[in-house]
């Protein structure tokens, strides 16, 4: 294991890459707070008449600056988004090049939205001024996240990359004297949880019961921790989609019924004891898979313990479009009355998926992605009503990592007509999942590090132990007991990134642009800022580094080899 002993001095050393210029933000050494005034409507009915009254209510952001180093393990470290996601942070910190048929690729963190998006800060004399996303707080880089994990199979993460048939081979090359030193701890395996299928693969397993198996995780955790020097871990689930887990009062209903159960060996799924494992070790718990993990005792256990969880299934390829396309229908008054998915894949994803059970997980996660879209607009569907709505899943070994999507949306439209819509999407599955994973592991380890509360009642709280704020990268956002749950993409952006906003006392993103709708032009349009002030961030350059909110030096700008940020050799 090596560390980084430098990391957090070259953090503190950078300068910040923008600053609010506010009476309601303070920045001290240790905290960003700023004062916000949180606008909402709230709508009832009186005496037959619909009321709308709008709210305001004076909230303090608290964001603590220092960023920590993180650690990270993965569930199914050996499979094939835990090996894409380590050799894609690997290639990053080293700055890879490797040639391919069409000519020498780069390594980048494209696909992932706080290395790969911008925000707007807002209006400067030439336009709007973009950020990165990443920059508008302090956060942890992928390329100093430290990994490790479990999985079922015994394979070292060379031969696990080379299995997964990911990659270009040029860069395995590269990256295999980096990856055979890496091996996967036992694993939790319960084959009456995944395909039957997956048997062959199970040489690399925990055995005892399952209070043992939760206790050796825990051990795995603080044995981590310890060995790494991180300063957080955080768990995340990449391993194989289980089948749904029955709820069984006096079983897993409460917390105190879920600990109770796993002394008495009772049945439950490996993911949840994972979850449970995590939770008891203070760590954040992520569910990248559509099975129910988080069973209600295993939720209640969280918000006890004050950890967050976050899930469910990665939202990377046929979801996310069909997360924007029906909120475009709808929101353009057309109606979906039917939508067909159709997918094929050849990875071990799909081998699993082609049993009956696990298929079902999988198709629960995929079809309530439209729900409060059509909820939405009752002028289109009246009650119960919704489209006609078929997910299918077929395994196809031959295309690999490479899955086909092929969805139909047929939309009613003006005086009896109808619009049909085809799309045929190819998603490189591992490759677009791993920066979500970075995605997801970074956003949790920075709201951590928030606190938020009403401006003269109580002292800025942590946030609610369901990370709901992370739904924009879940096909089935899981969310607090009373929360409407939103599953349209562009709805789910705008609120992580205003809520980000708010922590540095920004207004929220609204798009109006008023200043340039009226014959008088006034603000901006009136009085742009000089362009002598140096208000806005240097143009970005290519090496450069970004990392926590901050822009280092030149001389930070070096990869951080022989370290790699990525661990458990054995």
């Amino acid at each position: 294991m090596v560390t980084y002993p430098g990391l957090a001095q070259r953090a503190h050393a950078m300068a910040a890459s923008f600053v609010v210029d506010s009476p309601d933000v303070t920045y001290t050494s240790d905290f960003i707070e700023a004062q916000y005034t949180y606008n909402t409507t709230l709508v009832c009915q009186e005496e037959g008449t619909t009321k709308v009254k709008p709210c305001s209510t004076k909230l303090i952001f608290r964001t603590e600056r220092h960023v920590p180093k993180l650690g990270v393990m993965l569930v199914g470290w050996g499979g094939n988004n835990g090996t894409t996601v380590t050799a894609a942070v690997l290639a990053n910190q080293l700055g890879l090049s490797w040639m391919t048929k069409t000519g020498t690729k780069h390594a980048n963190y494209y696909g992932s939205l706080l290395q790969a998006s911008t925000v707007s800060l807002g209006t400067g004399p030439s336009g709007e001024v973009y950020i990165p996303f990443r920059d508008l707080l302090p956060m942890v880089h992928p390329n100093d996240i430290v990994f490790d994990g479990w999985d079922i199979s015994c394979l070292n993460l060379a031969d696990a990359m080379q299995r997964a048939e990911v990659l270009d081979w040029s860069l395995q090359q590269q990256l295999r004297p980096l990856m055979e030193g890496l091996k996967p701890r036992p694993g939790i395996y319960s084959p009456e949880f995944i395909a039957a299928n997956q048997e062959k693969r199970a040489d690399n397993v925990l055995t005892g019961t399952k209070a043992e198996q939760v206790a050796q995780i825990r051990h795995d955790i603080r044995d981590f921790k310890n060995s790494s020097g991180v300063a957080k871990v955080i768990v995340l689930w990449t391993a194989n989609t289980e089948r749904f887990c029955d709820v069984h009062p006096g079983v897993n209903d409460t917390a105190a019924h879920l600990l109770q159960a796993i002394e008495r060996g009772l049945e439950m799924s490996p993911s949840t004891l994972y979850a449970v494992a995590s939770i008891l070790e203070g760590c954040a718990y992520i569910n990248g898979s559509p099975q129910n993990t988080f069973v209600p005792g295993a939720v209640e256990l969280a918000v006890q313990r004050g950890v967050f969880i976050a899930g469910d299934d990665f939202k990377s390829g046929q979801t996310k479009l069909k997360s924007v396309l029906v909120d475009f229908l709808v929101s353009s008054g057309l109606k979906p009355v039917s939508i067909v998915s159709y997918n094929h894949l050849g990875n071990n994803d799909g081998h699993n998926l082609s049993a009956p059970a696990q298929f079902r997980s999988k198709e629960v996660s995929k079809s309530s992605v439209v729900d409060d879209m059509v909820q939405s607009n009752p002028v289109l569907y009246g009650p119960g009503e919704r489209p006609d709505h078929c997910v299918v899943i077929k395994y196809v070994p031959y295309v690999g990592d490479s899955k086909r999507a092929l969805d139909e949306y047929t939309s009613e439209i003006a005086l009896g007509g109808t619009n049909t819509i085809v799309v045929h999407n190819t998603c490189e599955d591992s490759l677009l999942a791993a920066p979500i994973i970075l995605d997801l592991v970074i956003l949790a380890e920075l709201c951590q590090r928030i606190r938020v509360g009403v401006a003269g009642e109580t002292e800025p709280q942590p946030l609610h132990s369901v990370l709901s704020l992370l739904s924009f990268l879940c096909k089935a956002p899981l969310v607090p007991q009373g929360t409407p749950v939103v599953n349209a993409l562009f709805r789910q952006r705008a609120a992580l990134e205003n809520f980000f906003r708010a922590c540095v006392g920004l207004p929220p993103q609204n798009h109006m642009l008023l200043e340039y709708k009226t014959q008088q032009p006034w603000g901006c349009a009136k009085h742009p800022c000089p362009t002598s002030t140096p208000a806005w961030p240097a143009p970005l350059q290519k090496k450069a580094s970004h990392m926590n909110g901050f822009l280092g030096p030149p001389e930070d700008n070096e990869p951080m080899f022989p370290g790699l940020g990525v661990g458990h050799a054995r």
